[in-house]
């Protein structure tokens, strides 16, 4: 048995695992799996939206770098945990190491909340850029638009996900490699087609100084505290659910190789390179705002219609097709790694018996993939994603605006969902202080102010990103429609509660945190 661990085996054996999962994952690999969830060829278009209509282009020239240099630090804060705990866990495995079961049981379901949300939202996104690509494309597809179609294209791309996910973990590696490129390939064109093909661009002062408000709140003003401290932040959305999913690299921990130093560099690396790629590629958009017939910005046009509006009007017809094509197939890469992401943690969480029917969760199949996982996130993916089967329109019957809000409420939900759980173990870490016993790769004694800062923005976003989208969602108010409401409090909040419940009246006495199914003497071996 000792010959036959090697160090990564040891050290899992240490946490009290065998080695199970099939350990095919380079480094590379681990970090191309965040690197391809985070997407910037998804987020950034898919929520352009929140971030133009709340605050314009100082929304997103500003709010942008300022969110991404936060997100790093909550990046290099979780790099040093899963350093040390190398699990497909993950999350809740760090809590319960440090905070014990009640940590871990609601960081497990808060994660798993978010990851379910995070895999809805992307293929919902998915799903309509691969509608507005053939609509650019095609007029008469256009012209029979519903949600409804988009709705079933959604239901196919997580079908397509769950069988590529099934067939092989090795095939899930290789196409997150592939990913990598795509989107890098990808990216680097969509920034040279918007500074080439357009015949005008807009100004430095445009887009860094540019400022409105499209909300519906404060009576469109610009210049209000409200605007800074309400307004703005409602676009945090845009950032904060672009660079999220990173703890992907976590999940698949358990099947990267070297994962003490491998797993801790994909969750930073994946984060800065989004970032600094993600603001490249926002700033190309910005500047190609096309202008109105009076020779000014169309910033209407833009808040009605996103970032498909900039690419038809400022690129012309076939080259707006090629850049949402380019698009929708990153944001099918992100959604099919979402879903192993997503597995993986269902699978870990079940394994230590915290899901009911567990025992089907944590089954692998013959190819070591949990198969059955698969399938479970993903149809819990299509429900919570039902709502946006309705329509939601705040404009004028002669100018319709149909609000994305179903969208925009999973978007929220996979972000409050995730960074909560991300919050857990890392206030927890923070508390243990220099007890903490650190793994390979470590933030030192920086982890001193830097735990803290993440937690307090985590706090924040938060916070934020439970207020109402418009004015019709606010309860009380003349237009006030159940249509408008942002679900993700409901679902937070009631999760949260449910789970409270659930805990004191019966989880409490059962759960005791994550199940060793090896004994972690097996691994003492290898010093023998």
């Amino acid at each position: 048995m000792a010959d036959q661990l090697n160090a990564d085996e040891k050290r899992l054996a240490e946490l009290g695992y065998k080695q199970d999962l099939d350990r095919s994952w380079s480094g590379f690999s681990n970090f191309a799996i965040s690197f391809s969830i985070i997407s910037i060829l998804a987020g950034c278009f898919t929520n352009f939206g929140a971030g133009w209509n709340n605050g314009g282009p100082i929304s997103i020239s500003w709010s942008w770098p300022i969110l991404s240099i936060f997100i790093l630090i909550i990046g290099f804060t979780m790099s040093e945990l899963v350093s040390a705990y190398p699990t497909s866990g993950g999350i809740y495995w760090w809590a319960s190491k440090l905070g014990g079961p009640a940590a871990a049981f609601f960081t497990g379901w808060l994660n798993l909340i978010g990851l379910i949300a995070v895999t809805a939202g992307v293929s919902y996104g998915c799903a309509t850029f691969i509608d507005l690509t053939i609509s650019t494309y095609s007029d008469s597809y256009a012209a029979d638009y519903s949600l409804k179609r988009v709705f079933v294209i959604f239901l196919i791309v997580l079908v397509l996900a769950s069988v590529l996910n099934i067939f092989s973990s090795h095939l899930m590696a290789v196409m997150n490699n592939v990913s990598v490129w795509w989107h890098v390939v990808g990216a680097t064109a969509i920034v040279l087609i918007l500074v080439l093909v357009p015949d005008q661009h807009q100004s430095f002062n445009y887009v860094f100084t540019e400022r409105f408000n499209n909300s519906g709140f404060g009576n469109g003003s610009t210049s209000n505290f409200a605007f800074f401290f309400a307004i703005i932040p409602f676009g945090f959305l845009l950032t904060q659910y672009t660079i999220t999913g990173f703890d992907a690299s976590a999940h698949l921990s358990e099947e990267t190789s070297s994962a003490s130093s491998a797993a801790a560099k994909g969750i930073w690396r994946s984060i800065f390179y989004s970032a600094v790629g993600g603001y490249i590629l926002l700033l190309a958009v910005v500047f190609a705002v096309p202008n109105a017939t009076d020779g000014a910005p169309d910033n209407a046009g833009v808040g009605g219609g996103g970032v498909a509006y900039i690419f038809v009007q400022s690129l012309g017809t076939n080259w707006a097709t090629f850049v949402l094509f380019i698009s929708a197939s990153a944001q099918f890469y992100c959604a099919t790694s979402c879903l192993t992401s997503a597995s993986r943690m269902t699978f870990a969480f079940s394994r230590d018996r915290a899901i009911p029917g567990s025992q089907i969760w944590s089954k692998l199949s013959a190819k070591r993939v949990p198969a059955n996982a698969v399938v479970g996130v993903a149809v819990a993916a299509a429900i919570v994603t039902l709502p946006a089967l309705i329509e939601v329109n705040v404009g004028t019957k002669a100018e319709p605006l149909i609000i994305p809000v179903a969208f925009f409420a999973v978007t929220s939900i996979a972000v409050i969902g995730l960074y909560l759980a991300f919050a857990i173990p890392i206030w927890l870490r923070w508390r243990k202080g220099d007890a903490f016993e650190a793994g390979s790769w470590n933030n030192g004694a920086k982890y001193k102010w830097m735990n803290l800062i993440a937690v307090a923005e985590i706090v924040i976003v938060s916070i934020y990103l439970m207020m109402p989208f418009v004015p019709g969602a606010v309860p009380f108010h003349e237009d006030f429609a159940w249509k408008f409401v942002n679900y993700a409090p409901i679902v937070t909040i009631g999760a949260f509660l449910l789970l409270a419940i659930w805990w004191n009246v019966s989880a409490k006495r059962w759960f005791k945190g994550p199940i060793h199914n090896i004994d972690p003497a097996v691994a003492e071996l290898l010093d023998d």
